[in-house]
């Protein structure tokens, strides 16, 4: 057996020679421990939406994933792509009848979603699970890549991302001193979002700027109308979460006509944007990030190649 080490978050630290049953395997330390998988899986299931991400970037179509967040099952943006996956269930809720009835040689997940069922899901195939979610996008597709044997192509891709995110930091040039705000809008519930999210991390690797109040090392705050001024910035940048009832919408059309947002400098200044609330939070992955970075590129109006 091959056996490779691979850290998440770092690279991989070391080769040495054993044998398993006649067969190359890789050893992968992830979250949940450390885990034989195959040296080349053929059938792979992915139980998060960056997950999908990071497996598609590297020319890899699982046999089966968690449904998007948004879309019927998949994200507009990933539909074509995913056209022939099976869905199996939902990243908090998956299906472990669906997920064995593929019969993968390989499952990647995530300790924030499934960590109580890592037994059951290591009982169908080997299962690698990175720490968590948020802003460590870039760290998991790592770790994912790896133990899906295409390590050095999530290593190229994930180069080329931070190309471009280069790329547009350069062209925004002296427009990075603006000060980037980031709303939410769900049923029932309005979010601000800070730096350790998947925008917020994206935003200041370009090198924007927070609004002060939002300058935070943390995920976000569930606000009511009365902080709608902690919204204020150069530019704002908003999404909704609308998963078909009208609910969300219905959130945010309320908030958007309040006479606090109305009133906010950045709103009468015609730089508050509606964006798209998959590419900007809930894929979460690296397809968004590269389609975060256009939509950026298009509200300040400059170019970024594909």
């Amino acid at each position: 057996m091959l056996r490779r080490t691979f850290l998440a978050a770092t690279a991989v630290l070391g080769v040495s020679l054993a044998t398993l049953g006649g067969a190359a395997a890789v050893e992968i330390k992830h979250a949940m421990g450390v885990t034989d998988v195959p040296d080349n899986p053929q059938r792979v299931v992915v139980l998060t939406n960056e997950g999908t991400e990071a497996l598609l970037a590297v020319g890899i179509t699982p046999v089966g994933a968690v449904r998007s967040w948004l879309g019927d099952p998949w994200y507009k943006h990933i539909a074509e792509a995913m056209k022939d996956v099976t869905p199996v269930g939902e990243e908090s809720a998956v299906n472990l009848e669906a997920i064995a009835a593929l019969e993968p040689d390989l499952i990647i997940g995530n300790k924030t979603r499934q960590e109580k069922i890592y037994d059951q899901l290591s009982a169908i195939a080997p299962t690698v699970m990175a720490e968590r979610l948020r802003g460590d996008w870039k760290i998991n597709m790592e770790l994912y890549t790896a133990a899906a044997g295409k390590g050095a192509e999530g290593k190229a891709a994930l180069e080329a991302f931070s190309a471009r995110e280069k790329a547009l930091s350069d062209a925004l040039g002296d427009k990075k001193n603006e000060e980037i705000s980031l709303v939410r809008f769900m049923s029932g519930l309005t979010r601000i979002y800070y730096n350790d999210t998947f925008p917020g991390l994206i935003l200041k690797e370009i090198g924007f700027k927070r609004p002060a109040i939002q300058d935070k090392a943390e995920f976000a705050d569930d606000v009511t109308k009365e902080r709608i001024p902690e919204m204020e910035g150069d530019r704002l940048f908003y999404f909704v979460y609308e998963t078909g009832d009208g609910a969300a919408d219905k959130q945010a059309s309320e908030w958007l006509s309040e006479p606090l947002w109305q009133n906010l400098n950045v709103v009468k200044a015609g730089k508050a944007y509606a964006v798209d609330d998959a590419i900007w939070n809930t894929a979460g992955g690296y397809i968004a990030a590269n389609l975060l970075l256009d939509d950026i590129a298009r509200a300040f109006d400059v170019t970024l190649a594909k």
